[in-house]
């Protein structure tokens, strides 16, 4: 029950503790309206920067992620734009340093080398059916290595079973120094397709400089220069040079593209003068002489124009064309077009073309599949 009030100054009492509290209640509203509308602003602010950073922010991540992408794009196409343009620093340097080291030391390490005669080889590729008739039909070569040439392909007189035999000899060993290349340049293209490389990688590339004679470590030059030579222009080559296998070179030396050395092991020729110092490079078995053949095609000054030849014909998507690619052999003889012209000519009466997209059968047949 509620107490009653009697007189007037606790009439007054009541009133003026009645609007105290109500002041008092109403400043305390005014304290809390004040902290309302501040939260209500900071948030407000908050709410409102967001979402003008925001959109900074996402396109600061975006162009920060396209620079990225393009970077490493760029690293790919500017090695594209380098190959197509005709660059005149491309290719023109070599560092000779270890340059046909792994090839004689690979020269070095056969042992098993043994001169079979001519008529022994025959009797081999008769007993496996290997024939060039039935090459040109299936495109399939059968995988004899030979390591030396017969001494009697000279004796030979049938024009025809002389060029055959020759023929049927260096081909397997054309075809296998090219599929090495193509295995290595397949990599070479798995690399270049990494934004980053391993340690592997690394060292592999780095070994390949060197067999190259790459300078600066300039993956366009080895791009360019690790790469194939059509098979009928080194047929070609190697009969031209050998006279089918007969020469001296060829039979003392194993040497089927008449390569010049000044410092190595060689023999000298017999027409020479009496103060020239050059040899003709000979080697203890063939397939030595076809991978140095390669590799000085590959990175010779001389045959500059050759390899930017072979890397338009990749650039446009074209088969690689003796006939194309001969042209540009002048300076590997002292004749000059005069040679290209026979080179040519060897080409076209032999049907040398009819071997270059030849392949290799497997020494496990199980793996025929995969050729």
């Amino acid at each position: 029950m509620k107490k009653k009030i009697s007189s007037i100054s606790q009439i007054r009492k009541f009133f003026k503790k009645k609007i105290f509290t109500i002041k008092l209640k109403k400043n305390k509203k005014e304290v809390n309206d004040i902290g309302n509308i501040s939260r209500a602003f900071l948030s407000s602010l908050i709410i409102m920067s967001f979402f003008f950073i925001s959109p900074i922010i996402v396109n600061f991540s975006k162009n920060t992620s396209l620079a990225s992408s393009d970077f490493e794009n760029n690293s790919k196409n500017s090695l594209i734009k380098l190959l197509k343009k005709n660059d005149n620093k491309l290719d023109t340097v070599k560092n000779k340093i270890l340059l046909f080291d792994d090839i004689l030391i690979f020269d070095d390490e056969t042992t098993d080398s043994v001169r079979l005669s001519a008529a022994t080889i025959e009797e081999l590729f008769k007993s496996t059916n290997y024939s060039l008739e039935d090459v040109r039909k299936n495109k399939l070569v059968k995988p004899i290595s030979l390591t030396v040439l017969p001494s009697e392909i000279k004796k030979i007189e049938n024009t025809k079973k002389r060029k055959d035999l020759f023929i049927k000899i260096i081909l397997p060993l054309i075809i296998k120094e090219n599929n090495n290349i193509k295995i290595d340049r397949r990599k070479l293209f798995n690399i270049l397709n990494k934004s980053k490389n391993t340690k592997t990688e690394k060292a592999w590339l780095n070994l390949k400089f060197k067999q190259y004679g790459v300078v600066n470590k300039d993956l366009s030059t080895l791009k360019i220069r690790m790469d194939e030579v059509p098979t009928s222009m080194a047929i070609a080559q190697a009969a031209k040079e050998t006279g089918w296998g007969t020469s001296r070179f060829a039979q003392e030396g194993n040497a089927l593209f008449g390569q010049w050395t000044w410092s190595g092991d060689g023999i000298k020729p017999s027409d020479a003068d009496n103060d020239s110092t050059h040899k003709v490079m000979k080697f203890k078995v063939l397939q030595a002489s076809v991978r140095a053949y390669q590799r000085n095609l590959n990175t010779h000054s001389s045959y500059k124009n050759f390899r930017s030849a072979r890397a338009e014909l990749r650039d446009e998507g074209k088969k690689l064309d003796s006939m194309v690619l001969s042209k540009h052999l002048d300076k590997y003889a002292e004749t000059g077009k005069d040679y290209v012209r026979v080179l040519q000519q060897i080409i076209k009466q032999n049907n040398l073309t009819d071997f270059d997209d030849t392949k290799l059968l497997p020494l496990n047949l199980d793996l025929l599949s995969l050729i």
